[in-house]
C-alpha cells in the first residue's frame, strides 16, 4: 500500500469512522487562500513522508508544534531567529511516532518559544480560531488545536509549559492532555522552561488523544528527566467508566467573578460526572492565589537561561549562507516584544540582591502549592476545574495588556508548577464558543483523567 493509500485510509485503520483530516495537498490549498488559518508555519512534501512502522497509527497524519525538532521539515519555534532552522537530529517523540506507523503533516504556528496565551506572538503571524476566525484559538500550542479542531489531522502534538497544550484546546473545542512531568520525553523538545515544559497532546476525542499519549510516553535515556515506568494502555481508561470515582470541586477555582454562564457548564458537568457514577465533593488547594506570580518569576528566570544561546552566531551559522548583509537582516531583532519581556523579567529576578527575594520565595511557593495537591489527593482521585475563566477572546485585544494575557492560564498554571497530569475535555459553549473542563490527576495518574474525560464526552455524545 502506497503511503498515499495508508493516509486515506488511517481513519479504517483507528475505527473512528469519517476521514475528519485531509490530505496534504489539500492542506496546502486550504491554508495558502483566504480561508486559511495560518496554523501550519511548514506542510510536508510527500518526500518527507518517511516509511513507516506498523502500529496503531500507521497511516495517520499527525502535525507537531515547530518547537519539535525535526530533519525534514524546518523547525522555527515562531521566531525569526530560526528562520530557515533545520535540526541535525528529530525528537524522540518523532522517532516514536514513525514507529508507531505515524505520518508527520508539518510543522504548526506558536507564540514565539511558546511564549504566549494566543498565538499571536509567532513571528509568522497569529493563528485564527477555526470556530471563529476573529478569535484567537488560544496559545502557544493554537496552530496544533486549530489543525485538529479544523479537521485538517485527528492528532497533533504541542508543549505545555503553563497551559499551553489545554488552553488551546479548550478554545478550540478539542481535547487537550499535558501529562505529569517526565512521563514523555524532552530530548528535541526546544526548551522554554525546562522544568515546567512537557510535551502533550490534542486530539479530536478523548480516544484519540490518549492514544497519541501511549504512543509518545515511556523513559528515554537521552532525557534525565523522564522516568522509568511502565506506560498504561490510556486507550482503555477512555471507555472504563468511572464508577466509584471521588472527584475534588476546588473552591478557589470557582470564584465569585465567574461568569454565570461559565459557571452553569461546569455545574452540569458535575451533575454529569455523578450521573456517571463519581462522587463529587469540594476540596481546598489553598495556595492557588499565589500561582500566576510564582509560575512568572519560575518561567521567565528559566526562559533568559535557556534563550541565552540565541545570540544569533550558533544558530545564525546553520542558515543559508547568503552573505553578511543577509546574515544581519535574519539575526537583526530577532526576538519579539513577547519574549524579550519575559527575558528582561527572569534576568532581574535572577539579578544579584534579587535572587532571593523572588526567585527563591518562588520556588518555596511551588513547594507549597505541590503540597495542596498532595493533601487534596489523598481525599479525591481527579480534581475538576475550569480551563480558562472565559471562552476564545479576540485577535488583538490583549495583545497590549501582557498582565490580561498573563491570567487566562490562572487555572493551568498550576499543573506544571506541581508536574501533575491536566486534561481539557469540552464541555459546552457560551455564546456559541467552546469551553473546556479541567481534569487534574495525581502524579503519573493520567488514567484517571483519561476515564472521567471519556465518561464526560460519553455523557454529551447522548445528547446529540
Amino acid at each position: 500500500m502506497s503511503l498515499q493509500d495508508k493516509v486515506l485510509s488511517s481513519s479504517e485503520v483507528l475505527n473512528f469512522g469519517g476521514s475528519g483530516f485531509r490530505s496534504l495537498d489539500d492542506i496546502k490549498e486550504l491554508e495558502g487562500g483566504r480561508e486559511g488559518l495560518n496554523a501550519f508555519l511548514a506542510v510536508a512534501e510527500p518526500e518527507d513522508l518517511e516509511a513507516c512502522g506498523q502500529g496503531p497509527l500507521e497511516g495517520v497524519m499527525v502535525a507537531l508544534k515547530d518547537n519539535i525538532c525535526t530533519k525534514r521539515l524546518p523547525t522555527t519555534c515562531g521566531s525569526r531567529i530560526l528562520k530557515g532552522y533545520r535540526s541535525p537530529y528529530e525528537a524522540t517523540v518523532v522517532r516514536r511516532l514513525r514507529r508507531a506507523g505515524a505520518l508527520i503533516a508539518g510543522k504548526t504556528n506558536l507564540d514565539e518559544f511558546g511564549m504566549g496565551s494566543s498565538t499571536e506572538n509567532s513571528a509568522f503571524g497569529p493563528t485564527l480560531n477555526p470556530v471563529d476566525r476573529s478569535l484567537v484559538p488560544g496559545g502557544s500550542s493554537g496552530g496544533s488545536a486549530a489543525a485538529v479542531a479544523a479537521g485538517y489531522v485527528r492528532m497533533a502534538l504541542g508543549s505545555d509549559t503553563g497551559g499551553s497544550v489545554r488552553q488551546p484546546a479548550a478554545f478550540c473545542g478539542v481535547v487537550g492532555i499535558k501529562p505529569t512531568y517526565g512521563r514523555i520525553s524532552r530530548y528535541g523538545l526546544i526548551a522554554f522552561a525546562s522544568s515546567l515544559d512537557q510535551i502533550g497532546t490534542i486530539g479530536a476525542t478523548v480516544l484519540e488523544a490518549s492514544l497519541l499519549l501511549e504512543v509518545v510516553s515511556g523513559h528515554d535515556t537521552r532525557d534525565s528527566t523522564s522516568a522509568e515506568k511502565p506506560v498504561p494502555r490510556y486507550r482503555d481508561a477512555a471507555v472504563q467508566g468511572i464508577e466509584g470515582m471521588v472527584v475534588g470541586i476546588p473552591t478557589e477555582y470557582f470564584p465569585e467573578q465567574l461568569d454565570p454562564p461559565v459557571r452553569a457548564l461546569l455545574d452540569d458537568a458535575c451533575e454529569r460526572l455523578v450521573a456517571a457514577g463519581a462522587e463529587v465533593r469540594p476540596v481546598s488547594l489553598p495556595h492557588t492565589e499565589f500561582a500566576i506570580p510564582c509560575y512568572y518569576v519560575l518561567a521567565t528566570a528559566e526562559a533568559s537561561s535557556n534563550l541565552a544561546r540565541y545570540d544569533g552566531v550558533r544558530f545564525g551559522a546553520r542558515l543559508p549562507a547568503e552573505g553578511l548583509d543577509r546574515m544581519y537582516e535574519l539575526t537583526r531583532g530577532n526576538f519579539g516584544a513577547e519574549v524579550k519581556r519575559r527575558i528582561m523579567l527572569g534576568t532581574y529576578v535572577l539579578s544579584s540582591g534579587y535572587y532571593d527575594a523572588y526567585y527563591g520565595t518562588a520556588q518555596r511557593t511551588r513547594a507549597s502549592i505541590a503540597h495542596d495537591f498532595t493533601a487534596a489527593f489523598n481525599e479525591v482521585d481527579v480534581l475538576f476545574t475550569p480551563t480558562s475563566p472565559t471562552p476564545a477572546f479576540p485577535l488583538g485585544e490583549r495583545v497590549l495588556d501582557p498582565v490580561a494575557m498573563y491570567l487566562s492560564d490562572v487555572f493551568t498554571v498550576t499543573a506544571n508548577l506541581a508536574g501533575i497530569p491536566g486534561l481539557s475535555v469540552p464541555i459546552g459553549t457560551v455564546g456559541g464558543l467552546p469551553l473546556g473542563g479541567q481534569l487534574l490527576g495525581p502524579w503519573w495518574g493520567e488514567s484517571h483523567i483519561i476515564a472521567a474525560a471519556g465518561a464526560l464526552e460519553a455523557s454529551y455524545r447522548e445528547d446529540t
